[in-house]
């Protein structure tokens, strides 16, 4: 198994704007390999990132696939995976804040990247800095816009219009667009590249709902043609959708099935068997100890011993995504065998009784998530449990997972 090398934290990009001098965009720094003193640590497997990508192209057939790299690639590290994923062919990427994307393109993507969350600050010369498609749905973005094009002397901005077809968060109404659609117009320094929406329930035990918004993106997409916008890219899907081959346009969004978490309808169907899980976190042994029958462990005791027991202490806590709900549900992995947690989750630490563990020793590896083959079998521990333990959606799971443990990169 090979490792690629981490990527180096990149810097604050300063720059002379016309909303305000020495404008910075900061980026929190992720803790590097080299760093590394203990041994917790999130494994990417890129054969199983590549293998999901290619999953989903399989179902999107001629749609083709920006995946969604926010919140640091759901966890993953944004810039190794978009390269992974770049590679692989993706035409595109999808995230959430500006700052993200300056991550990518500082990181050498060069594909068009989509900022989806709409909040740019004082920083729209920015995204026209870093050649960004930045999504737009206010009349107040179209001005800020047109406003740094001019001042920058740059050719018109190619934005995508968000249009609300029923997730009521972001996006122009229909009964909206005629106001929107002229002031688009009126702007020489923009053009409408790309129209969206977004489906609020494409996991649904139906597919009505996201059948409607579809419908009503359509009928938006024929308002705006008949206003003299037309837009070259049109995208709806997430995950859900394009797994059930709901609203494929001429773009696809997937985030969370990229990933190797399949989703699930709201009345328990598994939308894929295909994907292969991409996260792995392990940890070590740091301490063991022998727990009379009646004594305690942990924050407040929460624990206590009902027969002489074998107590473990693990170098994860809650300051790493290991969450403190956590505790007195979940089981880890050690020696390739369920070994439940005991007493409370802590900042830094947990603890695990390994009374049944046969052969238990200081470092012996401890996996939180993902498989672990060892002399006393082979299991794997889903992001889908954890969250089940923890009472989170996946999603949170895997974003939970901080900064300070540092990823590393697989090639099987």
């Amino acid at each position: 198994m090979g490792s690629v090398p981490m990527d180096t934290p990149s810097q604050p990009h300063t720059s002379e704007t016309p909303f305000g001098a020495d404008a910075r965009v900061l980026r929190p720094r992720r803790a590097a390999p080299a760093d590394t003193v203990r041994a917790t640590r999130a494994e990417v497997n890129l054969a199983a990132l590549r293998h999901n990508f290619h999953v989903l192209s399989k179902h999107s057939g001629t749609t083709a696939l920006w995946p969604v790299l926010k919140a640091d690639a759901y966890g993953h590290g944004a810039p190794a995976v978009a390269r992974t994923l770049e590679r692989a062919g993706a035409k595109g990427f999808c995230v959430a804040l500006v700052e993200e994307a300056i991550e990518l393109r500082e990181a050498g993507i060069r594909v068009p990247i989509l900022v989806m969350g709409g909040y740019y600050g004082n920083h729209h010369d920015e995204v026209i800095h870093h050649g960004l498609a930045p999504v737009v749905y206010e009349a107040g973005q179209l001005e800020a816009f047109a406003r740094a094009v001019r001042f920058l002397g740059k050719e018109p901005l190619d934005v995508h219009v968000k249009i609300d077809t029923g997730m009521a968060r972001l996006g122009v109404r229909p009964s909206e667009l005629a106001t929107f659609a002229d002031d688009l117009v009126s702007r020489s320094e923009l053009r409408a590249f790309g129209a969206m929406t977004h489906f609020a329930s494409a996991d649904a035990a139906s597919t009505d709902h996201a059948q409607d918004q579809v419908r009503r993106f359509e009928e938006s997409l024929a308002t705006l043609r008949q206003l003299g916008v037309k837009p070259a890219v049109r995208h709806a899907a997430n995950s859900a959708a394009v797994l059930r081959g709901v609203g494929l346009f001429d773009v696809a969004r997937p985030g969370i099935a990229i990933f190797g978490v399949a989703p699930r309808t709201s009345d328990g169907v598994v939308l894929s068997d295909e994907l292969k899980p991409v996260f792995r976190v392990r940890s070590e042994v740091i301490a063991l100890r022998d727990v009379k029958s009646g004594e305690g462990a942990g924050y407040g005791h929460l624990w206590q011993a009902t027969r002489p027991s074998r107590v473990a202490t693990i170098a994860i806590g809650y300051a790493d995504g290991f969450h403190r709900a956590l505790t007195g549900k979940a089981s880890v992995l050690v020696r390739g065998k369920r070994a439940p947690l005991v007493g409370a989750v802590s900042m830094d630490m947990a603890m695990v009784d390994v009374t049944d563990i046969d052969g238990i020793t200081l470092h012996d590896e401890v996996v939180v998530l993902g498989t672990q083959e060892g002399p006393l079998g082979k299991d794997t521990i889903t992001a889908d449990e954890l969250g089940g333990w923890s009472g989170q959606i996946t999603w949170e799971i895997l974003c939970g997972i901080s900064r300070r443990v540092p990823r590393f990169y697989r090639e099987p």
